[in-house]
């Protein structure tokens, strides 16, 4: 018999319900002689307010029912027995000296029973029933409590994987670890930069905190030593509650939710990594099956890590990329003061073809600002072409509508199926006049000196059709005017109209500070917050 078995069949809590107390006092002697604990009742209502009054971990675990009873039948009370869901589990043993045809066997199993033995009972009968009944409702629990925890372990992965960062991923891994293994539970781990140490328990009774203090960043090392080493994979070990409070609680008072010895799980996938580290109450672990699923959550958990440290450091990459690709300096014209803004996407790998320049041409200072369509490294990369083919182009002398008609003969030659949306603003010498040259982009919005703004409308088709651009549209600007460029990425928002967001940024502007870098910083706190796509904004104060 293996240890699963024995336990499977291990003495339990049997209720005994007889109306006569001789054949109660016979077949409890039976079961207690056999080791079992015998609680007894004399009718139906009585054992059913003895389960109803137990409470759910000190329920019977198998009811010995005898038929005939004098105030319901055996059948009646097996079926109340298994419609209770707290009971439903319960194997239910029929005896019976009188209803003992064939019937009468087969309308008990029908009503719910789990055997039917029928007298006169042999003791090694009984008990060779009532152990078989435990064995199967012990092992369908199990059973059951596995596919909830193996539901729980596709939930927590799912968690982890969907964090965007260490302190929700180090909340979600303590989460996870908390649900699955039924215990309260610890998670520590370093943010996807290898920075920051984060801290999480579930339940949460503090909130992560994610200071990177020098004595807390030394925690994930020491709990290394204690486990995992320099080694890839998982390991657990179990540490007295003394050394655990002695590494842990002194540094960070959350971990201090275990009362008794902790299970200590490290996980990693590639050596030299930082390892990510659960701790769980020891008992916890009461077998083969805990140590497995606890082991599961731990390797999906350093996977997910893993994959976050990488999407971060693609991600700072090409940032790192895209900035190349944008001007480093702006240029220094009297009368003219520039400023600029430019916001990656939140939390996305890939880079998006938003731009903007400003160059000294021999007719004045050329301002620009567009957008390749796309959001990728491909659509960044024919941004960094337009832009550089913009200056050659504006540094030959060429006017505003030239400029657009080269561009789009470049992508129509070069970059088939690509499309580019540019708004040129040349500020004539003097800075009273400007020439305004819009292929498909959102409009310039002008804010007058006394706050009143407008929009100037007037626009061409998108660069990349192979379609005729019209001349520039020359505009009269007082002193002390601000023309703001920008891209759609600031004022979109999903579900509302453009034009409702076009009159936000517009009345915004009308109310904004006259400093330029204000006014941005203004449009950014107002607009910018939370967006899925760059944002890029170029901002001219005309004095």
């Amino acid at each position: 018999m293996t240890t699963q078995q024995h336990r499977d069949g291990a003495a339990a809590t049997v209720l005994v319900l007889d109306d006569n107390e001789t054949n109660r006092y016979i077949v409890g002697s039976w079961l207690r002689r056999a080791g079992h604990t015998v609680v007894e009742a004399a009718d139906g209502t009585e054992g059913l307010a003895l389960l109803a009054a137990a409470p759910d971990g000190e329920l019977p675990e198998l009811a010995v029912v005898d038929v005939k009873l004098p105030d319901m039948s055996g059948f009646e009370v097996c079926e109340q027995i298994k419609a209770d869901p707290r009971t439903a589990s319960l194997p239910v043993i029929h005896v019976s000296a009188t209803a003992i045809e064939l019937s009468d066997r087969t309308q008990g199993l029908h009503r719910g029973a789990d055997a039917y033995l029928t007298e006169p009972i042999a003791p090694d009968e009984l008990l060779a029933t009532v152990t078989a009944a435990l064995r199967y409702a012990r092992a369908r629990r199990r059973a059951e409590r596995l596919a909830t925890r193996v539901a729980a372990l596709n939930s927590s992965t799912l968690a982890v994987y969907a964090a965007k960062d260490g302190e929700t991923f180090t909340a979600a891994a303590a989460a996870g670890a908390a649900a699955l293994m039924e215990s309260a539970a610890v998670a520590v781990g370093l943010s996807p930069d290898n920075r920051t140490l984060h801290l999480a328990a579930a339940p949460d009774l503090g909130g992560a905190r994610t200071d990177p203090a020098q004595p807390e960043a030394r925690l994930l090392d020491l709990l290394t030593e204690k486990a995992l080493g320099d080694r890839t994979g998982t390991e657990t070990v179990v540490l007295p509650d003394a050394e655990w409070r002695a590494l842990t609680c002194q540094e960070d008072g959350r971990a201090d939710v275990f009362r008794g010895d902790v299970a200590l799980t490290l996980a990693r996938t590639q050596r030299g990594r930082p390892p990510v580290a659960f701790a769980v109450r020891a008992d916890a672990l009461t077998g083969a099956d805990d140590r497995e699923l606890l082991s599961q959550l731990a390797q999906a958990c350093a996977l997910a890590l893993e994959a976050l440290r990488t999407r971060s450091e693609e991600h700072a990459l090409v940032l790192t990329l895209q900035r190349t690709f944008l001007p480093d300096r702006l240029p220094e014209v009297p009368g003219v003061d520039l400023a600029v803004r430019y916001e990656p996407a939140a939390d996305d790998a890939e880079i998006g073809g938003d731009f903007y320049e400003a160059i000294r041409t021999p007719d004045g200072l050329l301002l620009a600002i567009g957008d390749v369509a796309g959001h990728s490294l491909k659509a960044a990369m024919i941004m960094g072409e337009v832009r550089h083919a913009l200056r050659a182009y504006a540094i030959e002398g060429h006017d505003p509508q030239s400029l657009l008609k080269n561009l789009d003969a470049l992508l129509v030659r070069l970059r088939p199926s690509m499309t580019v949306t540019v708004c040129l603003v040349l500020v004539e010498p003097g800075g009273r006049r400007i020439q305004v040259a819009n292929a498909g982009h959102i409009p310039p919005l002008l804010r007058h000196p006394d706050g009143t703004t407008r929009y100037l409308t007037e626009h061409g088709p998108l660069l990349g059709l192979n379609l005729p651009h019209p001349p520039p549209v020359t505009h009269d600007v007082p002193e002390g005017s601000t023309l703001l460029l920008v891209t759609d990425g600031l004022i979109e928002v999903v579900g509302e109209d453009l034009d409702t967001s076009l009159r936000k940024l517009s009345d915004t502007l009308s109310r904004a500070p006259s400093g330029i870098e204000e006014l941005c910083d203004r449009l950014l706190a107002s607009f910018g917050q939370g967006k899925t796509d760059d944002i890029a904004l170029l901002a001219a104060r005309l004095d």
